[in-house]
């Protein structure tokens, strides 16, 4: 559905099978208004945030909003293939194996730095940490195959497993909104000014330690059980970039979405739920080069608990419909970040594809779910 606003266009890619919370079009429909926005389009994930929506791409010019982008720089999602065996897994050993991915890597992060072309900080401690929320590290099988010549194009293996992890720039996120925050308020800022250069600068920063913080995450993981790996992907969900759409050049705002213009895409629902990689076709020009990054949720945090917990005690909740395992030791944060608190990923997936945006390449199941060792 499509309307004009007083100053963007907005643009929702959702169905009639897809539900989409009220709050969530009248925050869309709020950012859309700000000045300078030019597009506001919502992926079929869209669902309300801190008063700006989750699951949107949102293009200005001469002006762009630190505070629409929050405070999870770089947050996103990586892949990469191991060496494991679907039909050798070990699920419990490996389970007993893997270590606190939220306490301090105990090995020196200053090469990964260096490799990256970082500079060291005081967030290097926090570098391999995993985070909380919607975060997590899981190790997924190969449940489908719907495009294998292009699925082969990309080195990859039916019979392997996969890492995807969740996770994002964790402190140093937080301190570049709050620097943004008390001077600003939730204002925008004037491109081309000093203190726009100097957000961008934090900015693009934060976005590399997010893309090393999530590789350092996967090593920790993988090495605990053994595994040698490879890299497939990595796709940050809230950024901002400096783009041209048809014959205007501003900036292009991604808060829970991903860049269809980079090549192949995962898309995950939740964690009792299938993951879609995706290659992105058509004109991407009216979805801002941007895809859903996930289900999207359903319910807020705060309600969730007391929905399920009549229903789903905490044992049951240890282990999918899909038959996988899930490592959290944090009863409410089982409660919610469990399955039913999210959208149909199936409904994200068929909005995008009958839009013309995606083909599907593979479908993945998961099979041991990491969320914290923390009670």
């Amino acid at each position: 559905m499509t309307s004009s606003k007083k100053q963007a266009m907005i643009n929702i890619i959702a169905s009639n099978d897809n539900w989409i919370e009220g709050e969530a079009i009248r925050q869309l429909e709020y950012t859309a208004n700000l000045q300078g926005m030019k597009k506001a389009i919502g992926m079929p994930d869209l669902h309300p945030g801190k008063g700006y929506p989750i699951g949107g791409a949102f293009f200005s010019e001469k002006i762009f909003y630190p505070y629409l982008i929050g405070n999870d720089i770089g947050c996103g999602m990586a892949m990469w293939q191991t060496n494991l065996k679907r039909h050798k897994a070990k699920l419990d050993r490996w389970i007993k194996k893997i270590p606190d991915l939220q306490n301090k890597w105990q090995n020196d992060s200053k090469q990964w730095l260096l490799e990256e072309g970082l500079d060291s900080s005081k967030w290097d401690s926090a570098l391999g940490t995993l985070g909380g929320g919607n975060h997590f590290a899981e190790l997924q099988e190969i449940h489908s195959i719907e495009d294998r010549e292009e699925f082969e194009k990309l080195g990859l293996s039916k019979n392997n497993l996969f890492l995807l992890v969740h996770s994002g720039s964790r402190g140093l996120g937080e301190e570049i909104l709050r620097t943004h925050v008390d001077q600003y308020k939730n204002n925008g800022l004037q491109e081309n000014s000093e203190s726009a250069a100097q957000y961008l600068k934090q900015h693009d920063y934060a976005i590399k330690w997010a893309c090393l913080n999530r590789a350092l995450i996967a090593h920790r993981f993988l090495c605990s059980i053994g595994a040698k790996y490879q890299f497939v992907l990595d796709l940050p969900h809230n950024t901002i970039k400096r783009v041209q759409i048809n014959d205007s050049l501003g900036w292009l705002h991604r808060k829970g979405a991903v860049s269809s213009n980079s090549g192949t895409v995962v898309i995950p629902g939740s964690r009792g739920s299938f993951t879609y990689l995706v290659s992105p076709i058509g004109d991407q020009k009216n979805n801002c080069f941007s895809l859903a990054h996930g289900a999207g949720r359903k319910w807020k945090r705060s309600d969730s608990k007391s929905r399920l917990k009549r229903k789903y005690n905490y044992e049951s909740l240890l282990k999918t419909e899909l038959g996988s395992k899930v490592i959290c030791n944090d009863k409410n944060l089982l409660y919610e970040e469990a399955p039913q608190n999210y959208k149909n990923i199936s409904v994200v997936i068929n909005d995008l594809k009958n839009a013309g945006l995606i083909s599907v390449l593979a479908i993945l199941k998961p099979l041991l779910t990491y969320k914290t060792r923390r009670r």
